[in-house]
């Protein structure tokens, strides 16, 4: 029986790519997608995700609305230079309008489904985590029915916004402390590292267009991804942690206590091994042994 999933995300072409993985694997029974600020504003996420269900042949799949900005300090960055200012790539234009009523609150939403699961929810949370961490905030009485949380965020080491810091944490490290330190949920971490491991190069881009035109329309943003950064390889950031939502044990756990760093030095918004001045909760930190065959299991399932 297909395991019910909820995606808290903020599309992003990265982000596009996973969400039409969950989509097409019948492993899991995606439930609701909840689209914030991070990558564009909220603005753009929000139709971007309703544009990337109506490609996917899902409009029937809920669509909420989430934060437009952090718990506390205001996000100044985006990633316009990766995304595109759309989001998509430049490639927003080409898709599907969004179908049905504006959404509702995407908080609302999510409890709506745990309210009404009969069996545990995973979580993929591969955007900012405001809303996953209001979730929790708010309603206590759910966390129970949430099986696992999986996180695309974080390094261990190095980071892609400052030198300590990825994204998606940095963009809101109260949020993130939340959801990593607290000890109600099992949570999976799947690390900038990880992530950048598993970069896909214009082979693998070319095989995915060889697919439908849902496949071809992905092709074409990570194309374009390629061709604004100069690179030689994208990395699939969200969908190598959908992978492991959907086919759990796709990548390798290694438990590491893990704290937010949510001063306002340099080390803002960073994952530290260890704890530091944050005490310290224990996550399951995934890595991958086998890049190809990682790259092609998310291959195989965008295709099927």
């Amino acid at each position: 029986m297909p395991r019910p999933l909820i995606i808290d995300t903020d599309p992003g072409v990265d982000d596009a790519v996973a969400i039409v993985l969950a989509l097409r694997s019948p492993d899991v029974d995606v439930r609701a997608v909840v689209a914030s600020y991070g990558n564009v504003g909220l603005d753009r996420t929000l139709p971007n995700a309703g544009r990337l269900l109506a490609l996917a042949g899902r409009p029937d799949v809920p669509l909420g609305t989430g934060a437009d900005r952090p718990l506390v300090h205001r996000l100044e960055r985006r990633a316009t230079h990766v995304h595109g200012i759309d989001g998509l790539g430049g490639r927003a234009a080409a898709l599907p309008e969004p179908v049905g009523p504006v959404p509702g609150s995407g908080i609302a939403l999510m409890a709506r489904i745990l309210q009404e699961a009969t069996e545990p929810v995973t979580i993929a949370a591969i955007g900012p985590l405001t809303d996953t961490a209001l979730l929790l905030a708010a309603h206590p009485e759910l966390v129970e029915r949430i099986d696992r949380i999986v996180v695309m965020g974080g390094a261990i080491g190095g980071g892609n916004v400052t030198g300590a810091a990825e994204f998606n944490v940095h963009a809101d490290p109260e949020a993130a402390h939340r959801v990593l330190t607290q000890t109600e949920v099992p949570v999976a971490l799947v690390p900038l590292g990880t992530t950048l491991a598993c970069a896909a190069g214009p082979e693998w881009v070319a095989a995915l267009a060889t697919g439908d035109p849902v496949c071809a329309e992905l092709a074409a943003m990570l194309g374009g991804y390629l061709d604004r950064t100069g690179h030689d390889a994208v990395a699939l950031h969200d969908a190598i942690a959908l992978l492991d939502c959907v086919a759990p044990g796709s990548l390798v756990a290694q438990p590491v206590p893990l704290a937010v760093d949510t001063g306002f030095g340099p080390a803002r918004g960073a994952t530290v091994p260890g704890g530091g001045p944050e005490p310290a909760s224990t996550v399951d930190v995934l890595s991958t042994p086998d890049v190809p065959a990682v790259l092609d299991a998310v291959l195989d399932r965008l295709r099927d």
